[in-house]
């Protein structure tokens, strides 16, 4: 009993300071793994080997380097412009780089794009002569968005992917229905509606933008293949446990060694450090938190109890998940939430015959839907106030919100509705 009251205090104590201390996760999760393993409340074999997934974190990690190698070459920026060269309005050029944003948030983290086409819109604000925090905003919205839509585009995504043995293509097409990318898809195509009107006084012609030429398409077609690979994960890997890690890895290490051989770009000791190293770590530690938990027999009360709520149905439980996990998100990270409540979820759904993805697919959408709702609820809204604040533009809440809450919550209405319809049966 001492066991599970200890791991339960550890869990509590470190969700509570990635809270309030943000930047400081990755030492949190660190730490909190360190005072469970010294504790003797889990062994360092059992946490290192059993709690980690590591099929899940070489995914991360591989999908990261690749991304990374994308945005270098310049194939991003290069789309993006283009895009921006064929429209004719002020309002078209802006919903076209948010619609961009959203799509390669599908493939690639939603940080980096934003900061990779932060220039291009403080560059399209000034010769539209209005303020960039529409249009920064509505980047940030679409691209935290699209991230859930497939099995590489955020983490909570890959979490899931993990847990429910999804392939690539189970995001798109699963147990025979419409997955998760549709919903996703259908609440993006809200979102930008709701940003045509935000811009809607932009409509005046765009000026001509210069395109600049991609430093080469290698690392664009490194990427599609790992999308291609990851597509027959299932065929290979039924189980989750091997190849979407290696495969992912395998491709990092090539495109790691290509850069290393053409040393032009950024020398690969610099490349290895700009990576998202604390993210990584951040991921492993919650890992064995959640996972320690899980073995505590703390999730399976908190499972029951949920249960056991009065009205406990389907839809009951699937408003319920899907709000709590949207209103949560929007002040904590995803990552530690989502990992906790998963298993949670699939509990529940055993318990009152709810279907599973019913809850899962809920849980995703309302966790990832709800880093918009605040400009503290998702790393891509911290990096757009940064931004906007050393050009001159502070970023408040009242702000963020008269921009995102809309946009947002009609994304919400049409993706949580789509998965109701589709998997409440």
């Amino acid at each position: 009993m001492l066991r599970e009251y200890l791991i339960l205090a550890v869990f509590l104590l470190s969700y509570i300071l990635f809270a309030l201390f943000p930047r400081k996760r990755s030492w949190v999760a660190v730490c909190g793994s360190l005072a469970l393993a010294i504790s003797g409340a889990v062994t360092p074999r059992e946490a290192f080997f059993e709690l980690v997934n590591w099929n899940v974190m070489g995914l991360f990690w591989g999908t990261l380097v690749l991304a990374e190698l994308f945005m270098l070459s310049k194939a991003p920026a290069m789309m993006a412009e283009s895009l921006i060269a064929r429209t004719r309005t002020g309002r078209g050029a802006m919903l076209a780089l948010c619609g961009l944003a959203g799509a390669l948030s599908i493939a690639v983290e939603n940080v980096a794009v934003v900061l990779l086409f932060a220039p291009v819109a403080f560059s399209l604000s000034e010769r539209l002569k209005m303020n960039p925090t529409p249009l920064l905003v509505g980047m940030a919205v679409c691209a935290n968005i699209q991230g859930t839509a497939t099995m590489i585009g955020d983490p909570p995504s890959m979490i899931l992917a993990g847990y429910m043995k999804m392939g690539f293509l189970d995001f798109f097409i699963y147990e025979g229905r419409p997955g998760i990318f549709f919903a996703i898809e259908l609440g993006a195509v809200a979102a930008l509606a709701v940003l045509a009107w935000v811009f809607r006084r932009h409509g005046e012609p765009s000026s001509p933008i210069e395109v600049e030429h991609p430093r080469s398409w290698l690392p664009t077609a490194l990427l599609g293949l790992l999308v291609i690979g990851l597509s027959f994960s299932t065929l290979v890997d039924p189980a989750f446990r091997w190849f979407a890690s290696s495969y992912s890895m395998v491709l990092a290490a090539t495109a790691m060694v290509w850069l290393a051989a053409q040393a032009r770009w950024i020398p690969l000791s610099s490349f290895v450090r700009c990576l998202d190293w604390d993210t990584t770590i951040f991921l492993a530690g919650v890992f064995i938190l959640v996972g320690a938990l899980g073995n505590s027999g703390w999730l399976q009360r908190i499972a029951d109890a949920i249960a056991g709520l009065p009205g406990a149905g389907p839809a009951g439980l699937f408003i319920l998940l899907t709000a709590v996990s949207l209103i949560l998100s929007g002040f904590v990270d995803n990552v530690p939430f989502l990992m906790a409540m998963i298993p949670v979820s699939r509990q529940v759904a055993e318990k009152t015959a709810t279907p599973v993805p019913l809850l899962m697919f809920g849980l995703l959408v309302g966790a990832c839907l709800g880093g918009n709702l605040t400009p503290i609820g998702a790393s891509a809204n911290v990096v757009v106030s940064g931004l906007l604040r050393r050009r001159g533009h502070p970023l408040t809440f009242a702000a963020f919100g008269k921009f995102a809450l809309p946009a947002t919550l009609a994304a919400l209405a049409l993706s949580a509705s789509f998965v109701w319809l589709i998997w409440s049966k």
